[in-house]
């Protein structure tokens, strides 16, 4: 399920995979969190009482955290990716965008694990070729890491661009997933 911060009451839509509805957060919302260690670093997993609002890699953890039944879920989920024992994602999330980010992350989400789509081909999946500069702006504001799969959009020529998180950890990843050789881009 994937929650959406907008101002309306909850809905329901298909539109993936994912069941997503709308739902309202207000300042009082409580914040969990759990951190996992992974082969490219400290991921931190942050959820309200009902979605996951963030999958962030993280240089420290906070003090003072505490986990809940669902940010537990998505650091087994996550665990179960980096041990080659998971390909796809059951997390519900708290998005937060425009309804043009939404709609790539949501074209993303699709591209299946040991796959890449290019920045032009996810454009052109929104009917908006010339977007390609804005579809790698939304995969930066992508703020669930791994789960919404950013990392699978590549260049046209096949070239790694563009990962907030570095581009040595596309790299890992698509290696993990088999879509690149064992080879060193970045030392």
């Amino acid at each position: 399920m994937i929650f959406r911060r907008k101002q309306s009451n909850i809905a329901f839509s298909k539109k993936s995979s994912i069941s997503r509805y709308y739902i309202t957060f207000t300042k009082d919302t409580m914040l969990y969190y759990s951190y996992i260690e992974t082969p490219v670093g400290l991921m931190q997993i942050e959820a309200n009482e009902v979605a996951t609002t963030s999958i962030l890699f993280v240089d420290e953890k906070e003090d003072d955290i505490e986990e809940s039944s669902l940010t537990k879920m998505a650091a087994k989920q996550l665990n179960e990716y980096f041990d080659k024992k998971r390909k796809s994602f059951n997390i519900p999330l708290a998005i937060d965008g425009s309804a043009f980010q939404q709609s790539v992350w949501e074209h993303v989400e699709g591209i299946p694990f040991g796959k890449t789509a290019t920045y032009l081909h996810v454009s052109k999946q929104l009917n908006n070729a010339g977007s390609v500069r804005a579809v790698g702006a939304a995969n930066g504001k992508n703020r669930f890491a791994i789960v919404i799969p950013c990392h699978r959009v590549i260049a046209a020529n096949g070239g790694l661009t563009g990962y907030a998180w570095g581009l040595w950890r596309k790299e890992w990843l698509l290696q993990h997933e088999g879509v690149i050789k064992q080879t060193k881009l970045f030392d």
